[in-house]
């Protein structure tokens, strides 16, 4: 997975990859001809004590010197911006991977997960990639050029290498594959992490009002102590493995120096030679011990890698027309034709046998009991779901073939539960409609009974609005919900349960002020009181995914007893009359 996640995003740097890799390689030429010349100063320059020839070498190791730093400099330069080119291209492509889901899609994996495969995977990715350019590609070179050079120096001596690098693979391998599963653990440890730390935030004022903090900070105190111990699992094997190729690197270089010295002694050896021949094992040793730990960051990477191809491999379950239809003529009539919806695993539809027909310049209202199918039937309207079953026509066509983008510009929907973004007032409202004036806004904050608190707010339109608009109240954000649909002008109105924290004034306000302002659009509100829906010119009853009954509030008082009990249950007969 992590190979061809990386053969895919690097492709289009491949000339950067390609100067990072020659600059590497003339790095390593250089690093590798410094003991060379080492030797030949002790040898050619100390041993006989000719100063001219040390300092001509010296001179000549300076430059090379400078050759080795300009060139570390520029890998590590495009390497970095390589690198970090990579992690904005895996993160676009998961956020707009996810921007393509279904909330079906989105309940699968769940917000915390995904947040972090779009953050801490993608990082791990994006390191690993990045000291793969500054060190890994240079580790074969100066391992390779090592070897060689040591046999240039003494053969005999050489045949320490041949035990030595073997023990090293031995023990990373073993390392390394204990690892990999600890690692992929370890993310889905920091996804319970941010879901948990995610609801506790969310739901402070419900944990205080039920004083569960103790609870919360022991569930928490769980999910930490569950990543502590992952994490310490993997650090012991972190731990194990630095000391163990140390004590490899110490011992060869003990071995060395003994089996040298005496070659010294006999005169089979100069001390030149021996000096050299110990710098390239230490570089050998190096090269391998940089590989070890570039093989430490490669089984959480490729565990990371997995999960972002699972995104990214993760087909939408509403899925965009191959030959989708621009409407010429925008009216704005919804019919569903013997529509049944059913959840994955589930045992029955949440909707089935869904038939009305909701046409421009009126009202059609959609009431029943809690779980009766309300908000799945409007989200089969937007695509947010597409239905097991029947078809969801506009103006005739089913939605499936519109255009998405031509389909999202004919509604104007208000969510049951109306989300702000960090912002302004304005920045809000203008998600309706980019191009909107300060008059345009105003006009909608009016017709939605909100300019009066928004006069009230410092700086009016450019008022500052909290994530989730946590510093306005439920009431405020409904309104400013409904504002910004009515920026947007659609030829639909979708209102899911949208006017629940209003008062019975407010309420009744906004709803003549919409009569108005909506007078030639198709309207479809969702509620749960019945006073909201009335004076609706169709009011649809649902009842365990069916409709139960159609009509005016008048008819179905008389002939619908499902309706009629709701009502009762929220006015009096005199009240509902």
């Amino acid at each position: 997975m992590l190979l061809r996640l990386l053969r895919f995003y690097l492709r289009p740097y491949r000339n950067a990859i390609i100067v990072v890799v020659v600059l590497q390689f003339l790095q390593s030429l250089a690093n590798l001809y410094l003991p060379t010349l080492n030797a030949e100063i002790i040898d050619n320059g100390v041993v006989t004590g000719n100063s001219g020839y040390i300092l001509r070498t010296g001179g000549v190791m300076l430059a090379v010197t400078l050759v080795q730093v300009v060139c570390a400099i520029g890998a590590v330069y495009f390497g970095a911006r390589t690198a970090m080119a990579l992690g904005r291209d895996v993160r676009g492509a998961v956020f707009h991977q996810v921007q393509t889901f279904s909330a079906r899609e989105v309940g699968h994996f769940g917000t915390p997960t995904l947040i972090t495969r779009t953050t801490n995977d993608v990082q791990q990715v994006q390191m690993l990639v990045l000291l793969s350019f500054t060190m890994m590609v240079s580790a074969p070179i100066i391992g390779v050029g090592s070897v060689i050079l040591a046999l240039k120096q003494d053969v005999p001596l050489s045949s320490l290498l041949v035990i030595i690098v073997p023990v090293l693979a031995v023990i990373v391998g073993l390392i390394v594959s204990r690892m990999r599963p600890l690692f992929r653990l370890m993310q889905k440890r920091i996804d319970r992490i941010n879901q948990v730390l995610r609801e506790q935030i969310s739901g402070v004022r419900v944990i205080r009002a039920f004083v569960r903090d103790d609870w919360e900070r022991e569930r928490f105190g769980g999910s930490n102590t569950e990543l502590f111990g992952v994490s310490l699992g993997v650090g012991r094997l972190m731990a194990f493995m630095f000391p163990s190729v140390m004590l490899v690197v110490n011992l060869a270089s003990i071995a060395t120096l003994w089996f040298g010295g005496h070659l010294v002694v006999s005169g089979g050896m100069q001390i030149g030679a021996l000096t050299a021949f110990l710098s390239y094992l230490v570089q050998v040793l190096m090269a391998v011990m940089m590989a070890t730990f570039m093989f430490l960051l490669v089984p959480r990477a490729d565990a990371c890698a997995e999960r972002i191809q699972e995104v990214l491999g993760t087909p939408t379950s509403v899925l965009p027309p191959t030959e989708p239809i621009v409407p010429e003529k925008v009216e704005g009539r919804i019919e569903l034709r013997d529509v049944e919806f059913h959840y994955p695993g589930a045992e029955a539809p949440v909707l089935r046998g869904i038939n009305l027909v909701a046409g421009p310049g009126g009202t059609t209202a959609v009431i029943g009991s809690t779980g009766s199918g309300k908000t799945t039937l409007l989200n089969l309207v937007t695509r947010l779901f597409d239905a097991t079953a029947g078809e969801v026509l506009l103006d005739g066509v089913d939605v499936r073939r519109l255009d998405p983008s031509t389909l999202s510009g004919l509604i104007g929907l208000v969510p049951q539960r109306p989300y702000l973004f960090s912002g302004t007032v304005a920045s809000n409202l203008r998600y309706g409609g980019r191009e909107a004036t300060d008059e345009e806004l105003w006009k909608a904050l009016e017709i939605a009974q909100g300019r009066a608190f928004v006069e009230q707010m410092p700086g009016q339109l450019e008022a500052e609005i909290t994530q989730g608009g946590t510093n306005v109240s439920g009431g405020q954000r409904q309104r400013l919900a409904i504002a910004r649909a009515l920026v947007h002008r659609p030829a639909i109105y979708l209102f899911d349960d949208s006017f629940s924290a209003l008062d019975y004034g407010t309420d009744a306000a906004l709803r003549a002020a919409l009569a108005r302002d909506t007078a030639g659009a198709t309207v479809v509100i969702v509620a749960q009181r019945v006073s909201t829906i009335r004076q609706a010119d169709q009011i649809i009853v649902l009842d365990q995914g069916e409709v139960v009954g159609t009509g005016t509030h008048e008819q179905l008082m008389v002939a619908n007893q499902t309706y009629r009990e709701i009502v009762l249950s929220q006015l009096t007969e005199e009240e509902a009359a």
